[in-house]
């Protein structure tokens, strides 16, 4: 991977994902390099169809440490993150009058497991939990 996508590597392979605020939406995620490297794809299968399938492409610009995620998913929303993986951090977010949205995610157990959740804001001032979600790696990726 190039520029600022190295700081994706730990992302990369086979996960599982789930959460105690929504049980029934356990699913499985594979995040790898796409188009030689200049991308990293994550896509998101979940095993009830109440939860939809997802895609997130990610690109870097060569100024900025944040990387620009492009989200669809089967319901046919479409959205635009920001998105930084730091000091163990993973971070996404994306502001957007009415329902502004963050991810924070702590990666632990060696680089295991990422811990997080979602957030959200009508005004980008006052935060509420939306839902927990946590990934548990099953195979390493290749950068």
């Amino acid at each position: 991977m190039s520029g600022s996508l190295n700081q994706l590597a730990p992302l990369l392979g086979e996960w599982t994902s789930s959460s105690k605020t929504f049980p029934e939406g356990r699913g499985r995620v594979t995040a790898a390099p796409a188009e030689d490297g200049n991308f990293v794809r994550i896509e998101s299968v979940e095993e009830n169809d109440l939860f939809p399938h997802s895609t997130q492409l990610i690109g870097s610009d060569d100024s900025s440490e944040e990387c620009t995620v492009l989200y669809t998913d089967a319901r046919g929303v479409h959205r635009v993150y920001r998105t930084t993986l730091s000091q163990g951090v993973w971070r996404m977010w994306r502001d957007a009058p009415g329902f502004n949205q963050r991810y924070t995610g702590m990666i632990k157990d060696g680089g295991n497991v990422i811990e997080g959740q979602w957030e959200m804001s009508e005004d980008g001032k006052s935060w509420k939990v939306d839902f927990d979600l946590t990934y548990t790696k099953v195979s390493a990726g290749h950068s």
